[in-house]
This record gives C-alpha cells, structure tokens and sequence, in this order.
C-alpha cells in the first residue's frame, strides 16, 4: 500500500491523487538555510526511511530570493544560500529521488518581504519548470486591494499548467473567502484552510476544530490543508513565528494525536521538525505505515464524525477505506482521560444480521480479535487510539 501512495504522487498526470507528503524549511528553519543544510536534509530523506515511507517532496519556504528581480524581470535565487546555484540543489535532490519544492506569493511581496508572483505569473512559472521544480507552495500576503484571491490562485494554476510539466499546486490561502468552495476549480492541488500552526497543543486543537466544521470538503486532486507537521520540534527551531513563547512545544502523546488527526483528515503530511537528529519515538510516528496507509488511501474519501456520550472534548472519526475496512480514530481533546468509541449500528452495520469487525491497532500494530455490536478503549488527555476494522 505505501508503494503504491509513492507511485500515485510521482506519475504523470496522477501526482495529487493522494495528499503529498514532504519536509519543509518553514517551521524549524524560518531563513536560516543553505544548500548545505537542504543536501543534509535530502540526504536523510532518501537513506534515512523518509522517502520509502512515503515523503517525497523536499520544499524550500519564504526567503530564498534576493529582495529583487533582475533586469529581465525574473526571481533570482539567494547566491549566499546557493552558492552552487538552486538549479544544482534541485539536480542533487531530484538524483535522490525526491521531488522539489519552492515557495512564491501571489501578492506584490511575499509574506518575508521578498518578490511576489502578482503580475509575475507567467514569467516565474516558466522559470520555476525551467529549474525543475515540482510543487509551489502559493501563499496569500501583500495581495492589492482590489485583487481577491481566487482570480490570482486561478493565475499561477493557468500558468503551471501552460508550461507543460507537472507542478503542484499548494494553496495556503488560510481558509478565507469561502476558499472551500472554489480552490477545486481553480486548478490548485491542495488549499490551506486555517492560520499557520504553531508548535503547541492550543493551536493544533484550534486547526482541528476549523477542520471538523467543514468535514465536506476536499477529495482526490483539491485537499484541504491544515498546513504543515509540527510534530517533533518540541519547541526548538529559529522561527519566532512557530516556536517561540511559554507554550512552544507538545507532549510525545500530543504530538501522536496531531499526527494521527491529519492522517484521517487527509491533510498533506508535510515534515517540519529536523529530522537530521529526530529521537527514536518522533521517527517511529512520523513513518508509522498504518497512519501513513490511511493518509494514503487512494480512494481519499472523507471522515465522518461520531460524538461521544462521555465527553464533549471527544470524538470519533471514521473513513471508508479503499479495501473494504474502516479507519476509526477515538480523539480526546479534554484535560481528562475518558473511556470512549462507536457502536457498530453508527457504522452502518447490522450484528442482527451477523456483521461484526475484527479490528487492528494501529499504534501499537497488533490485531485485537472479533468484536460484536460495540467498540471502546481507554483514550488518555490529549490522547488518540487509531483502528482499522475489517468486517468479519
């Protein structure tokens, strides 16, 4: 199954039928990046199980530019940070066998302060296919006045598509102007429906609240983006924006419930911790196989959501997989340890009629045996449990 989730994303034709996954400099990084640190990355992305689980793309963020273009009008990479130049550090990722990421804006600036994309399309999306790039990231700052965002996203789509190879197309539009309801049709591949995250608990519950609300939305080609990972970072990085402050940094089981809800969420999973020195735990979640396998599913369908008599802070997702069975994630987003899960009748099965699950552990990768009618675990504070139930 994840062979066939890292085939999806690198055919032809067939690159967004999944949500992609990657690693990208934003989160840990803010601008202090090099070529030097990026071949580090790609290095540990192809020989350190990152990219056989599945993360493929490696994306530069805000502040690779000079502050202006050339004479031609064209984005000039930062020669401090590519001393090699960015067409040599795409060559060294893509020999990797990764995919390559960059960052550009859809206003006169980007978010940094660096050149905008706003009446630049054509022209840079000819240069980013020229460097071999594979996905953009499109953010959403210094638009003018009198310039919605839709007809500016449905500009650089154009303009990707015109150049006539395969760029995806990531949205992050922070979920405004009904974004839900149009990305689709401008031809972006994946669309950021919330603020930016940060590195602790209260934001990831908040992004987790905006996402339940729209539980419609997003599917194969268009996936609704709760932007990237935090897990891992445990409150360290450069960026004031993500890791600064008295609350920076989650828990490990914090972290394993932020990672589990954008698997079912089917959220991209986009890295944003260092993952040249992770510890053993954050390694084992980030490249967990059974919530890769969810995440992955080419089918994409999305969750619905069962609330539980015992706790108004839980909840239970469940997603129609592909093979027949079904992914079911209990979440507790209380302060309290509960006792929670679903009832089969909620699920649409029948034990009248001899329906019943045999049903897996996905964290803990054990089978658990047939059950009849009903299903509950022990969910600590901040805590998830993940299933597949297979009928039986």
């Amino acid at each position: 199954m994840n062979k066939m989730s890292i085939e999806a994303q690198t055919t032809s034709g067939n690159f967004a039928k999944v949500p992609p996954m990657g690693w990208n400099s934003w989160n840990t990084f803010y601008d202090q990046y090099d070529e030097k640190l990026l071949m580090e990355i790609a290095d540990v992305m192809a020989d350190g199980g990152y990219r056989d689980a599945g993360y493929r793309y490696l994306i530069i963020d805000d502040c690779w530019a000079l502050r202006e273009r050339d004479e031609n009008g064209k984005l000039v990479p930062d020669p401090a940070k590519f001393p090699g130049g960015i067409e040599n550090l795409i060559r060294y990722i893509h020999e990797k066998g990764l995919k390559f990421g960059l960052y550009a804006c859809c206003g006169v600036r980007t978010c940094a302060g660096y050149p905008g994309s706003f009446e630049h399309e054509v022209t840079d999306a000819k240069t980013f296919a020229s460097w071999g790039v594979d996905y953009l990231k499109y953010d959403n700052c210094h638009r003018p006045a009198s310039q919605g965002s839709e007809m500016l996203y449905r500009r650089m789509s154009f303009a990707l598509r015109s150049t006539g190879r395969d760029i995806l197309l990531a949205a992050c539009q922070w979920g405004t102007e009904g974004v839900g309801q149009w990305l689709s049709s401008s031809g972006a591949h994946t669309y950021r429906s919330t603020i930016d995250i940060q590195d602790s608990w209260e934001s990831i519950r908040q992004i987790t609240e905006k996402r339940l609300e729209v539980l419609h939305e997003g599917g194969p080609g268009h996936f609704n983006d709760m932007d990237m990972l935090v897990a891992g970072m445990y409150g360290k990085g450069v960026n004031p924006e993500t890791s600064s402050g008295e609350t920076a940094g989650c828990t490990s089981e914090e972290y394993q419930t932020h990672f589990a809800l954008w698997a079912m969420l089917n959220s991209p999973l986009i890295l944003g911790c260092d993952i040249r020195h992770p510890d053993e735990t954050t390694k084992k979640l980030l490249t967990n196989p059974d919530l890769i396998a969810i995440n992955q599913d080419p089918e994409a369908r999305n969750c619905y959501k069962l609330v539980c008599d015992c706790s108004p802070s839980a909840f239970t997702l469940v997603r129609p997989m592909s093979d027949g069975s079904l992914a079911a994630g209990i979440f507790n987003m209380g302060e309290a340890p509960v006792q929670s899960g679903f009832s089969f009748w909620d699920l649409g099965l029948s034990s009248s009629q001899g329906q019943h699950l045999r049903i897996y552990d996905c964290l803990r990768h054990t089978n658990l045996g047939l059950f009849r009618e009903a299903f509950s675990a022990p969910v600590p504070a901040h805590g998830c449990q993940v299933y597949r139930c297979f009928p039986a």
